[in-house]
């Protein structure tokens, strides 16, 4: 018999079903369980329908969850610090029951937490952050990069035109520095392009018609839109910790291709890409090989089956 593993109970940024899918082409037996579906990634096997129900509704619906799944499943895979059933009850019924667990984090809902307010995290048997970056918070943490299917993304290299496309993709201005991005621009001849508010297929076209793309200032790693800019072959400048660049480089045996800039050094770290059309496809094409050797979905997926057996 195969091994079956549980995700549940979000799917935040569509991360857990992409890694469902994953776990599925490599023969196992993985599912989605949401607490609801979310409007920008609905995509889950079941959805507990617990959304506008009160306490006792929502925790019966839990419990009869729990109760059907656990004696079927192998490993419980919890996203987002959340839990199928309180936690005070979880982690003890599964120890009970011979069943593996993992905490998987993907980023906001561990940054800047104290260790106190995250020593629930012990309770699982494992526990995933997305980066050397994000270790920080959780340092006994297994690192599982977030991984994206690399067939949806075909490499369209940086064109050679004298006035190169700058691309930028807010989530939120203040948090990723838009300011000084569109600052640095103005000092260079280039044309910023900044995507905000389109449905992701649509803005995922942007990102292809980028020459070069500026993802964040302040937050010290990057997230899912570098990671699918590289992945579509294009040079990417963003604010890393020299810390996690050294530890992932070590760990994945290759370079970081990413150009590591503040908001002071921006305008001077753009302008040897904004001047050579060669060196934004020398940059480009190591990005592309970054994801292929670092956040391939199938290579992620992978890593989970062997963090598995592990435990």
């Amino acid at each position: 018999m195969g091994l079956s593993v549980l995700h549940c109970p979000v799917n935040t940024a569509g991360v857990p079903w992409q890694n469902v899918q994953a776990l599925r082409r490599k023969g196992v037996d993985a599912k989605l369980v949401v607490f609801e579906r979310y409007k920008l990634h609905p995509e889950a096997d079941v959805d507990l329908g617990l959304a506008g129900r009160g306490l006792a509704a929502r925790q019966l619906r839990q419990w009869r969850a729990f109760a059907s799944l656990l004696p079927r499943t192998d490993v419980f895979h919890f996203y987002f610090g959340l839990t199928l059933v309180p936690k005070s009850l979880q982690f003890p019924l599964l120890r009970a029951a011979r069943k593996r667990s993992v905490y998987h984090f993907l980023g906001s809902d561990i940054r800047g937490k104290s260790p106190a307010e995250l020593a629930y995290a012990q309770r699982a048997g494992a526990r995933i952050v997305g980066s050397y970056d994000a270790a920080r918070w959780v340092p006994d943490a297994d690192v599982v990069p977030p991984g994206i299917d690399l067939r949806d993304f075909e490499a369209a290299a940086p064109s050679g035109r004298a006035r190169p496309l700058v691309v930028h993709a807010p989530s939120s201005r203040a948090r990723k520095g838009t300011e000084h991005v569109i600052a640095a621009c103005q000092q260079l001849p280039v044309d910023l392009e900044i995507v905000e508010g389109l449905h992701h297929d649509e803005a995922r076209e942007r990102y292809r018609a980028a020459d070069i793309v500026v993802d964040q200032l302040n937050a010290g790693w990057y997230g899912l839109f570098a990671i699918e800019a590289m992945a579509l072959g294009k040079p990417v400048l963003t604010f890393l910790h020299d810390e996690a660049v050294a530890r992932t480089e070590e760990a994945f045996g290759v370079r970081v291709p990413i150009v590591s800039v503040t908001r002071e050094t921006l305008a001077d770290r753009l302008a040897p890409l904004v001047e050579s059309p060669e060196l934004r496809a020398e940059t480009g094409a190591a990005s592309r090989a970054y994801v292929e050797a670092v956040h391939d979905l199938d290579v992620v997926a992978q890593c989970l089956i062997d963090l598995y057996a592990r435990l």
